[in-house]
């Protein structure tokens, strides 16, 4: 038998997840993906099959307030920027997908900004 991997159990977790998370029209998912370096968020239309809203640390006009920020409070400023940009799309309920992650950290960081900054959960 093989040895399964942490990312291997991770995405058995996230399918596990997504056969109950589903993004609609109504109520889009937020996708959350995390490297070690990069924290990634996505607000998704399952149905439509299109990404309606996206933030990273990796955008160029994030980069400069991130600079000597540790990497949960990076993940805070994307959570902002996710909730910002989907309020000004008219999006406020949300169905969170962790991606297979556990609730905790930077995960759990990004959460609580993107709900500070208007979405629901």
């Amino acid at each position: 038998m093989v040895q399964k991997t942490a990312r291997d159990l991770r995405i058995r977790r996230h399918h596990r997840v997504r056969r109950k998370v589903v993004g609609t029209p109504e109520r889009p998912r937020l996708a959350v993906f995390r490297s070690m370096e990069h924290i990634y968020a996505q607000i998704i239309d399952d149905t439509a099959r299109r990404t309606l809203v996206a933030a990273s640390t990796l955008e160029p006009e994030i980069r400069g307030d991130l600079e000597g920020k540790t990497k949960s409070a990076q993940a805070k400023v994307v959570g902002a920027i996710i909730g910002q940009r989907a309020t000004a799309l008219g999006i406020d309920k949300v169905v969170f997908d962790r991606g297979g992650f556990l609730y905790h950290g930077r995960v759990e960081e990004l959460a609580n900004a993107a709900r500070q900054s208007g979405l629901q959960f």
